[in-house]
C-alpha cells in the first residue's frame, strides 16, 4: 500500500513538471494525436482501395488499430522508465537507485512518466470509440469488458518487452536497437489482424511474446468469429508475461557493475 502511494505522488509530480510549460506540453501531445491519426488515414486510404483486407473490414482493422493505439501509449506512460533505463545504467544513476530503501522496481516506474502520450493515448481512444459505434456486434456488456481488458492485457504486454530491454542494459550498458524491434515494431505489427501474417508470426506471438493473446485472439469473440471463452480471457496473457519479465530485470540487477561515473 505504501508503494502504491509512493507512486500516485511521483505520477502527480511529474504531471505537475510536464504542465509547467503548458505550451511545450499541448504542442508535443498534437503532434502525437497527428502522427498516430496519421495512420488511420493511410489506413482508410488502403481500404478505399482494395475494400476488404482477407475478410476484415475497414471498421474491423480500426477496432484493432484504436485497441493497439490505447495500449501502447498507457505502457509507454506507465513504463517509460525501463524504456530509458540504459541511460541510468550508463550514467551510473543506478547505484542511487539500489541505495535508497524501496523496490528497485517500484522506482525504475516512478522515474519517468511521459504525460505527452497522453495525445497518442487520446486518439487511440477516438478511433476505438468510432470503430465501436460502427460495429453493433461489439457493444455487448461482455464484448467491452473484453475490450478494456485487451487493452490493459496489451499495456502489460509491451511494458514487460520495456522491462527486459533494461534487463538487457545490465550485460551491455548501452541501450540495443533491437529491442525495439518488439516495442515499435509490435505496436505496428499488431495494428493489423494478425491472421494476415504468415503462420510463424502467429506462433511466436502467441507463445512467446503474448500479443496475438492481447489483441488478435480476443479479436475474433469481439467481431464474432469465434465464441471460445478461451480467446475472450487470452488478454491475460499479458499480466502472466509480466510477472517473469520482472522477475529476470531482478535477476539481471545482480550482474550490475558501476560504470564509476
Amino acid at each position: 500500500m505504501n508503494g502504491l502511494r509512493l507512486w500516485t505522488r511521483f505520477i502527480r509530480i511529474h504531471i505537475r513538471s510536464s504542465l509547467e510549460y503548458p505550451a511545450s506540453f499541448w504542442m508535443a501531445a498534437l503532434s502525437q494525436f497527428t502522427a498516430s491519426f496519421l495512420h488511420i488515414v493511410g489506413v482508410f486510404l488502403m481500404f478505399s482501395f482494395f475494400g476488404s483486407l482477407r475478410g476484415w473490414s475497414f471498421w474491423e482493422t480500426a477496432l484493432a488499430a484504436g485497441i493497439v493505439q490505447t495500449a501502447y501509449p498507457l505502457a509507454e506512460c506507465l513504463a517509460r522508465g525501463f524504456d530509458s533505463f540504459s541511460s541510468l545504467v550508463r550514467s551510473g544513476g543506478f547505484d542511487t537507485v539500489l541505495l535508497r530503501p524501496r523496490s528497485i522496481l517500484l522506482q525504475v516506474f516512478c522515474s519517468r512518466f511521459e504525460l505527452s502520450r497522453a495525445g497518442r493515448f487520446l486518439e487511440g481512444v477516438c478511433v476505438l470509440g468510432a470503430a465501436v459505434s460502427r460495429l453493433p456486434a461489439v457493444r455487448t456488456p461482455a464484448h467491452l469488458a473484453v475490450l478494456v481488458l485487451m487493452v490493459l492485457g496489451g499495456a502489460a504486454a509491451f511494458a514487460g518487452v520495456f522491462i527486459l530491454g533494461a534487463a538487457l542494459s545490465f550485460f551491455t550498458v548501452q541501450g540495443l536497437e533491437v529491442v525495439n524491434v518488439f516495442t515499435d515494431g509490435g505496436r505496428e505489427i499488431t495494428q493489423y489482424p494478425m491472421d494476415i501474417y504468415k503462420r510463424a508470426y502467429l506462433v511466436f506471438f502467441t507463445a512467446v511474446i503474448p500479443y496475438a493473446c492481447t489483441f488478435y485472439w480476443p479479436l475474433l469473440t469481439v467481431t464474432g468469429r469465434s465464441a471460445d471463452p478461451l480467446c475472450a480471457l487470452a488478454p491475460l496473457a499479458g499480466f502472466v508475461f509480466a510477472v517473469p519479465c520482472a522477475w529476470i530485470f531482478l535477476r539481471a540487477s545482480r550482474r550490475y557493475r558501476s560504470t564509476g561515473s
